[in-house]
């Protein structure tokens, strides 16, 4: 009889561990999502100000087109983007050509002092730092998540209930280099 209440303790134990370990997985992994979309929220915001922000240049930098052309581009890229990879390759795109953007700002003084232009180039320099700040906590969470189903014990769990690890949010080869920007 003792032994029956042995086993039955140990089996209880294993089945709350299981649930337990089954639970804080998904938990993660919702974590995960809630923090892909903070960093949407934001890249909304940012493409909801581009188009004001591309009007306002176009005033004053008729001639720099190109530049211009480069981030609406890069906007519709991102809209297009299917895939949280495919976001983020896009999402590189757009931060280079902001920041080329930003550089013309530097060459013409009319438009460096233009209070629109100004508020448009805040609001979006806001923007940029919610951004970094989601990516940070995306990453914070999608490493505790890869952690754990990679971690012994928690490892059998995840591999049973088929968990996969998700991707970091890490910059490309092209987003390292310095925007090099020439009039």
């Amino acid at each position: 009889m003792v032994v029956l209440i042995i086993i039955l303790v140990i089996v209880l134990l294993l089945i709350i561990w299981v649930a337990s370990t089954y639970n804080s997985l998904v938990s993660l992994r919702n974590r995960v999502k809630d923090s892909w979309s903070q960093i949407d929220v934001q890249l909304k915001r940012r493409f909801d100000l581009i188009p004001n922000l591309i009007e306002t240049v176009k005033g004053y930098a008729k001639h720099e087109q190109g530049t211009l052309e480069d981030v609406v581009k890069a906007r519709n890229s991102y809209l297009s983007a299917s895939t949280p990879n495919e976001q983020m390759q896009a999402d590189g795109e757009l931060t280079k050509a902001i920041s080329k953007l930003f550089a013309l700002s530097e060459a013409y003084p009319d438009l460096k002092a233009n209070t629109n232009f100004l508020e448009l180039q805040s609001s979006l320099e806001d923007t940029e730092n919610k951004i970094a700040v989601s990516r940070q906590f995306y990453n914070d969470v999608v490493l505790q998540l890869n952690n754990k189903i990679e971690m012994f014990p928690s490892n059998f769990i995840a591999n049973i209930f088929k968990f996969t690890k998700e991707a970091f949010f890490e910059a490309n080869e092209e987003e390292k280099n310095n925007v090099k920007v020439q009039f």
